[in-house]
């Protein structure tokens, strides 16, 4: 086959891959030429795609910003980004391009995939009729469905050949189809009657991380106040063999998905007068995280006589997960801004980000810091020399469990 991929991100651009590796023909669209230009010359930009994988695509992988190079395959798969709006709203503006420009380079008997995530209801009612300004029909002159990623950076146990796709089709052949393309990179296919239940499907994973992780982190809260180790009773708990799931408290949800696609369900679903409750108010819960964490390392500070302004204070991870470089929606960069606005001089180490431009800083080991603060704990992180060398630490994360000093505090 020849297979068009529409956004060369974190989830398009393995896809690509993975479809060039199978023995397809693959044209990479992206509307930033940088990244097609680094992609061309065999510079990934993606973790998950080291710069041999895409040497060894070679000619069966080609990299453009032209929609019209798409006109000539059998498939095409859409993977451009979903954010919010200011307000915490979907910002459907990429996908609106993407459909719009799609529409002038559509054929007959093409099959269209959705990646990206979204609310129930998108698929059917905001980019079949994008893709139908083409003349053509969706279901009866091209194919339309829904497949939602679901990447997670970093990890090596779950890849996308095995983690189960789930795929929606507008109709039954829209759905054999899609099945078909996927079944050359995906060990398991999880065929839904509809593109609106793939759609919900994928929102009610994130939902429910993100309902409870924002109840480990209220109890976090409670057990501050309560003088109670969170993590002894998160731990305790899991020894529970049933009915128990172990979520950990953190500074803050980081990544695409958890900060964003809930916002999604709960945005929707207002059309249907229904108020999420539990969803809005997780991430309220999430959102409150990063204040806690800097009204924590100042009592931390207050406890050794010193004020937050005019502190040195180093942070130890940016990125929003452990072993990984990626920086979408960080909790570590709220919390590094919060602590400027009180006065304190900050810092960073994170073998994974070299330098934030934005802040003006690179990374460097703490030296003579008044506090060092793990938000996110890397692999190779040596914790006992954080707490051997560190004049206080604060450790957000419980990386520094069954460890007892004097000058450690843990969340």
């Amino acid at each position: 086959m020849t297979i068009g991929v529409v956004g060369l991100g974190y989830v398009g651009l393995p896809l690509a891959v993975a479809f060039a590796e199978a023995g397809n023909t693959v044209v990479g669209v992206d509307v930033d030429a940088r990244v097609t230009q680094a992609l061309a010359e065999g510079r990934s930009h993606i973790e998950d795609v080291p710069d041999e994988a895409l040497r060894a695509a070679g000619e069966r992988l080609r990299t453009t910003t032209r929609y019209a190079e798409l006109a000539k395959v059998d498939a095409i798969v859409v993977a451009v980004p979903t954010p919010l709006t200011q307000n915490r709203e979907p910002d459907l503006q990429p996908l609106i391009a993407t459909g719009t420009a799609l529409a002038g380079v559509l054929q007959a008997g093409q099959l269209v995939v959705l990646e990206s995530t979204t609310y129930p209801g998108t698929t059917r009612e905001r980019f079949a009729p994008l893709l139908e300004e083409s003349g053509l029909a969706a279901g009866r002159d091209f194919f339309l469905a829904f497949s939602p990623e679901r990447i997670d950076p970093g990890r090596t146990d779950y890849t996308l050949r095995t983690t189960p796709k789930i795929v929606g089709g507008l109709t039954e052949e829209c759905r054999r189809r899609a099945v078909e393309l996927y079944e050359q990179i995906c060990d398991a296919i999880v065929p839904l009657t509809t593109p609106e239940a793939a759609e919900l499907t994928k929102l009610l994973e994130n939902v429910f991380r993100s309902v409870n992780i924002a109840l480990v982190n209220e109890l976090a809260i409670l057990c501050d106040r309560m003088d109670i180790d969170v993590w002894e009773v998160v731990e305790a708990a899991a020894t529970k063999p049933y009915g128990f799931m172990s979520f950990k408290p953190g500074p803050g949800m980081g990544g695409h998905c958890l900060p964003v696609d809930p916002f999604y369900l709960s945005w929707r679903a207002r059309e249907f007068d229904m108020q999420t409750e539990f969803i809005e108010l997780a991430g309220e819960v999430n959102q409150r995280m990063p204040y806690f964490c800097v009204e924590r390392i100042a009592r931390a500070l207050n406890d050794h006589a010193k004020p937050v302004r005019g502190s040195r204070v180093a942070i130890m991870g940016v990125s929003y997960k452990a072993g990984s470089g990626d920086m979408r929606e960080s909790p570590a960069m709220k919390i590094m801004r919060l602590l400027r606005e009180q006065g304190a001089e900050v810092l960073y180490h994170d073998d994974f980000v070299p330098e934030l431009p934005d802040l003006g800083l690179r990374s460097e080991w703490p030296e003579q810091a008044d506090c060092v603060v793990i938000v996110t704990a890397h692999p190779d992180l040596d914790v006992e020399r954080l707490v051997r060398e560190s004049e206080l630490l604060v450790d957000f994360r419980g990386v520094t469990r069954g460890i007892e000093a004097p000058n450690l505090v843990r969340l």
